[in-house]
């Protein structure tokens, strides 16, 4: 169950709807604890002086604002305070803009409100007016001492409060070596515009969020579920290392590439993708099932017998099968040829 952050109001022009603020998300990460192996004792926090090695007490740490390089302006804890806004629990709007006109870049922490006391009739006013004006409030707000911009969005039956990033905060285009927009310039044909827009066409297909998974965080606990019950828990396993499946980075013909992926159909896995565990070992123990099935025929069958170097020459043009192979499937057929 979602705690509760604070009780206020959304306040636009001279109407106020008191609402109640949540977390509108919950964390799914994996977390790791630092541990002395020897002991499995957590490892603690030390606080140093990073020039002298030396520990600093509590009552000796200040805050200080870097201005210059090594060069600080000290701030007590009390100026800070001081400094900070004052705590309104008010969500003031002060715009209503057109929601496809704040960028994603912007978009920083969600929060669901709620209605409070008696404000149900007034929060599903302004909720259904703005789901028919397709507008989205740009508003102002003090969450934990720290002041905010930040989006009002009617989300189905919620109001939803996304805390923005300030206009600084977003880093200019120009910081960065980018193509070309024109075509032409970039060296993009309108051929291979097509194709694109085809494949993205292709898999294109309704945002479902359920359908998408950390699997980091799943294969994380499925191991630690398998170590628990092996009674493993304070054993450090030994890991061999994956085979780096990686595809060259080298675009040779982007044209082909294209055309490649549309092959591909929706939803198919591209050439590179990590296999799922086992899959070698299958691939494996399918190469030496065909070499032995090989090998057996030709044992099985000495009147077509290729001679000897045909049946080399074979071999190596099929990739030199191994001698193992051909060892395991001749007891077989020498049990054949005397049970004739």
């Amino acid at each position: 169950m979602a705690h509760m952050i604070w009780k206020g109001a959304i306040s636009f022009g001279l109407v106020h709807v008191p609402v109640q603020l949540y977390p509108a998300t919950q964390s799914e990460k994996v977390g790791f604890n630092l541990l002395d192996k020897r002991t499995i004792d957590p490892i603690g926090y030390k606080q140093i002086n990073k020039r002298s090695g030396k520990d600093v007490t509590r009552e000796n740490i200040v805050r200080g604002f870097e201005y210059e390089k090594d060069k600080y302006v000290v701030l007590s804890d009390e100026e800070i305070r001081a400094a900070n806004p004052e705590s309104t629990q008010t969500v003031d709007i002060l715009a209503f803009v057109d929601a496809p006109d704040i960028s994603f870049l912007y978009l920083d922490t969600p929060y669901f409100l709620t209605p409070d006391r008696k404000g149900e009739k007034v929060y599903a006013l302004l909720r259904e007016a703005m789901k028919a004006s397709g507008k989205i409030g740009v508003a102002s707000v003090v969450l934990h001492n720290k002041q905010h911009l930040a989006a009002l969005i009617p989300v189905g039956p919620m109001l939803a409060l996304n805390t923005l990033r300030w206009a600084a905060e977003v880093r200019d285009f120009d910081e960065f070596k980018l193509p070309p927009e024109s075509m032409k310039a970039a060296g993009v044909s309108a051929r291979e515009l097509d194709m694109a827009k085809k494949l993205i066409n292709d898999m294109s297909d309704k945002w479902d969020p359920s359908q998408y998974h950390d699997t980091f965080r799943d294969d994380i606990m499925a191991l630690v579920d398998r170590k628990i019950r092996a009674g493993k828990t304070e054993e450090i396993t030994e890991v061999e290392a994956p085979r780096d499946s990686r595809q060259s980075a080298d675009i040779l013909d982007l044209s082909d590439l294209l055309k490649r992926s549309l092959g591909r159909g929706k939803g198919k896995p591209a050439a590179g993708t990590r296999k799922r565990a086992g899959d070698d070992d299958d691939a494996a123990a399918d190469t030496d099932t065909e070499a032995e099935a090989e090998a057996e025929a030709e044992t099985a069958a000495p009147a077509r017998k290729k001679p000897r170097a045909a049946r080399s020459a074979g071999t190596s043009r099929s990739g030199g099968k191994s001698a193992g192979a051909s060892a395991k499937a001749a007891p077989a057929a020498r049990k054949r040829r005397a049970a004739a």
